[in-house]
């Protein structure tokens, strides 16, 4: 079984910074990708930012620019900074790891108030 285990979401104020992570532990005998999603209330999950073992990053569009994901390989950690939040950026943030399956966290809330 592999678990995920999430931190540092949090309130914080419109332009302000938040930073989570993601670490990895338990039977993972290959990490592809490691990214975030959200999701907001009364909508879908969608993508905020995703890494490949390759290095290969992608974002969405409403982040691009502002958040930066970055990854440990010999830690199984991934993090997302993000900097100039929006009151948009509300939602829960789900860490997703891709190997021989798929697995995600419990989700850590992210607030953002005006």
């Amino acid at each position: 079984q592999v678990h995920l285990e999430e931190s540092g979401g949090g309130l914080a104020q419109a332009g302000g910074s938040l930073r989570l992570s993601c670490t990895a532990s338990g039977r993972i005998f290959r990490i592809d990708d490691m990214g975030w999603y959200r999701q907001a209330p009364g909508k879908q999950r969608e993508l905020v930012a995703e890494t490949s073992i390759g290095g290969v990053t992608r974002y969405a569009d409403s982040v691009r620019g502002r958040f930066t994901i970055s990854r440990d390989n010999a830690k199984s950690t991934v993090h997302l900074q993000m900097n100039d939040l929006k009151l948009e950026d509300t939602g829960v943030y789900y860490c997703r790891l891709v190997g021989i399956g798929a697995y995600w966290g419990q989700g850590t809330q992210v607030t953002v108030s005006s």
